[in-house]
């Protein structure tokens, strides 16, 4: 996945949100603002290249008031397809929140 390409989309306000990642955003207190923030100013730490029914990624970054938020997103040439939005814990990724631990 181009992170580039995800920033310009997410630019362009070309983002697919479904109802169950709207749902569960707001049952996390996740904004679509942070998840924006999330894409445009965070980083890939995991690539899914066979992901059906579109490539997607793993990101790294920030909500608007500072706190570690992951964005699972799928990307075609002109969406951006919001998959889910969590804020990461220390039981399945290691101190940095980037690295997955071993199950």
């Amino acid at each position: 996945m181009d992170i580039i390409r995800l920033k310009e989309l997410c630019k362009q306000s070309a983002i697919k949100w479904s109802a169950h990642c709207l749902e569960r955003m707001q049952e996390r207190d996740i904004s679509r603002d942070d998840v924006k923030n999330c894409i445009m100013n965070g980083e890939i730490i995991e690539d899914y290249p066979t992901d059906y029914p579109h490539p997607s990624c793993l990101i790294y970054g920030y909500t608007l008031s500072g706190k570690v938020l992951h964005v699972v997103a799928g990307m075609d040439h002109t969406s951006v397809y919001i998959i889910t939005a969590y804020f990461p814990s220390s039981e399945k990724f290691q101190e940095d929140l980037k690295t997955r631990r071993e199950r």
